[in-house]
């Protein structure tokens, strides 16, 4: 986050962007209270195809530019399309192809952080 917007609001216009182009298993792993972690947050979802893990990751980019003037710092994985990384300083997000973040499990790798399952919430607050 290089502005001073808030990490919640931020957090909130990405996952209503991840949602909005169908995102599945969304969850934001909380990571601030460890001291190996390199970022606060990771946002991290699969989708069915290559297209629309481009789809969600572009998607979630032009919501934070449009709406928080937040601009990603690093992108990773555009090529391929099965694992998309947006670098927002403070919050990652990791847009998967469903086989790939099966593989990777980053859910288990940073087990220790605390793990919030956004399909299970009622709401965003």
């Amino acid at each position: 986050m290089q502005g001073q917007n808030k990490p919640g609001d931020i957090i909130n216009c990405i996952i209503e962007g991840i949602k909005e182009k169908k995102g599945e298993e969304i969850v934001k792993l909380d990571l601030k209270n460890l001291e190996q972690a390199v970022t606060d947050y990771f946002i991290i979802c699969h989708a069915n195809s290559n297209r629309q893990v481009d789809a969600i990751a572009d998607h979630v980019e032009k919501n934070l530019r449009k709406q928080y003037q937040e601009h990603v710092l690093h992108k990773e994985g555009t090529s391929q399309a099965e694992w998309i990384l947006l670098d927002y300083a403070n919050i990652v997000v990791h847009v998967f192809k469903k086989d790939v973040r099966n593989t990777y499990k980053l859910e288990e790798l940073w087990g220790d952080g605390e793990l919030t399952r956004i399909s299970d919430l009622k709401e965003q607050e």
